[in-house]
């Protein structure tokens, strides 16, 4: 695991540890101290602890003036134990959304396993984008791990599921990445007749 390391193509446009509104602010990451582990395996240095013992992220890019925020996950994802949302939604979600953050893409390839529980903070995370026109969406969930993520109600309040999978964003410039999943959306939004 610990050869997983966070996307970093874009690093040319943007670091969080360098943008003064993002919960990573002046954040040092090493390059070979290898200190932080999902369970007894260590992981890359460069991925962001944020308060789960098995969850760790990266900030690839914010747009504040677009209002969206990509970030990449990697690990366990265990609302069942360590209630992994509440982290994510009280100490990197509402810090960007006091900045103007409304649209979240989460790269989620790299979460190996999810663990459901309540869907409270789903429910009050989406409830609040949504009254400003935003969105939460997962981009290459796992097939395990979208099938316990619908298990407990969660396609209610995130959008994931095959559209948003095999998308080959790697490629893509963040701008491009948005648009795409926003024409996702719409295609639901239009099918659904909403």
């Amino acid at each position: 695991m610990y050869d997983i390391e966070p996307h970093y193509f874009w690093r040319d446009d943007y670091i969080a540890s360098e943008d003064e509104n993002s919960p990573f602010f002046r954040r040092e990451n090493s390059e070979f101290y290898f200190e932080n582990k999902i369970y007894n395996y260590f992981i890359h240095p460069q991925w962001d602890p944020f308060g789960s013992p098995t969850l760790y992220m990266k900030a690839l890019f914010v747009d504040y003036d677009e209002g969206f925020a990509i970030l990449e996950m990697f690990g366990e994802w265990n609302d069942c134990i360590h209630n992994d949302v509440m982290f994510l939604k009280r100490n990197i979600a509402e810090p960007m959304m006091e900045k103007g953050i409304k649209k979240f893409i989460l790269i989620c390839e790299n979460v190996l396993n999810f663990h459901g529980d309540d869907d409270c903070y789903y429910e009050e995370w989406s409830e609040e984008l949504t009254e400003e026109g935003g969105y939460i969406a997962l981009v290459n969930t796992l097939q395990h791990v979208e099938e316990e993520m619908n298990s407990t109600w969660l396609d209610n309040y995130l959008s994931f599921g095959h559209q948003f999978n095999n998308l080959n964003w790697r490629k893509l410039k963040p701008q491009q990445l948005v648009m795409k999943v926003e024409e996702i959306l719409m295609r639901q939004t239009k099918r659904l007749g909403l």
